[in-house]
């Protein structure tokens, strides 16, 4: 990897990080009109899909997106002020934190249904297939996706018709608060089961963000070459509760002591010191980011606040319907 994207990868985790723990900071303040599904100790993945999707891709995730969405180039202003519920949010103040959308960047649209917006990412790759035009459809999803039955009809015909799609799944190790051994028989892997609709996968650690963006480097390079869909799952964690900005690792799903031990592998601090100790950056350097992420997240949030509410007679019109007039 080159000095430029180790270096981007860096500080597209290093915002991710910050904005997310902004959000949970700030969260107890009131303000924000709808839950929030956080992404922190996830950011390798999000950040190295970034690195390796060109503007013109396509992409489109479900309730867990906000890292998706930044990584993809989503516009920080209009999440925060979306998650504000303010009508200069990216949904218009309708959706909230599980709808966020930025066409211009080509991130397409979350949703809150499980496995829902995974035909539309296959739909999306359908013209890209017929017409030629070097495009990549990235579907983002949890390790519960695989469970559904769009996922399964969805994958089939990506199979069946080659299409440019790359499933890219975090598996976190819950879908809620249910860990896949409950929901899987044993020895039973995602990808392993995947692999049995007739594409290429691949297993990895999501917590080595260059190890994921050679993996993906990779796969996204056969993709556009004709060679069909991947699938690759990476293993990751959450660290803040399933929903919310808090943390739930006394209600007896999951133990203080599995978590401390994710927290070891913290997936920002271990690419920051492997950059310093490579010359690839600074401590100087990294705090010039920091500073810079700070600046920009501290401008978002004052833009949310100053940010009008969505008229009344607006409350039953279509979020894309225009205001002119």
């Amino acid at each position: 990897m080159n000095p430029e994207t180790s270096r981007r990868l860096l500080f597209d985790m290093l915002r991710i990080r910050s904005v997310e723990e902004t959000i949970a900071a700030r969260y107890g303040e009131q303000k924000m009109r709808c839950p929030t599904h956080l992404s922190v100790g996830q950011e390798a993945v999000a950040a190295a899909a970034g690195a390796v999707l060109r503007p013109t891709d396509l992409a489109v995730s479900g309730h867990r997106a906000h890292a998706h969405y930044l990584a993809k180039g989503g516009s920080l202003k209009a999440m925060i002020a979306e998650i504000y519920g303010k009508v200069t949010g990216c949904a218009r103040g309708k959706g909230g934190s599980m709808h966020l959308i930025d066409e211009s960047v080509g991130f397409m649209g979350s949703t809150a249904i499980v496995g829902g917006t995974v035909p539309v990412g296959v739909g999306l790759s359908y013209p890209m297939k017929l017409n030629s035009t070097d495009q990549i459809s990235c579907v983002f999803l949890g390790d519960a996706v695989p469970e559904t039955g769009v996922f399964f009809e969805s994958v089939n015909f990506a199979v069946v018709k080659q299409l440019p799609v790359l499933f890219l799944c975090e598996n976190n190790g819950y879908s809620v608060y249910s860990p896949l051994r409950v929901r899987q028989p044993p020895g039973r892997k995602l990808h392993e089961l995947v692999a049995g609709f007739g594409l290429e996968t691949h297993h990895g650690d999501g917590n080595d963000a260059r190890a994921v963006v050679a993996a993906l480097s990779e796969g996204v390079a056969a993709i556009r070459a004709g060679e069909g869909p991947r699938f690759y799952e990476f293993e990751t964690y959450r660290w803040r509760e399933h929903c919310g900005p808090n943390y739930d690792n006394d209600i007896g799903y999951r133990s203080a002591a599995e978590y401390e031990a994710w927290k070891l592998r913290d997936p920002v601090p271990a690419l920051q010191r492997a950059l310093i100790t490579e010359a690839i950056v600074t401590e100087a350097d990294v705090a010039d980011m920091q500073a810079e992420i700070d600046a920009e997240i501290e401008e978002a949030f004052a833009f949310a606040e100053s940010s009008p509410f969505p008229p009344p007679e607006d409350a039953f019109t279509d979020v894309y319907a225009s205001t002119a007039g």
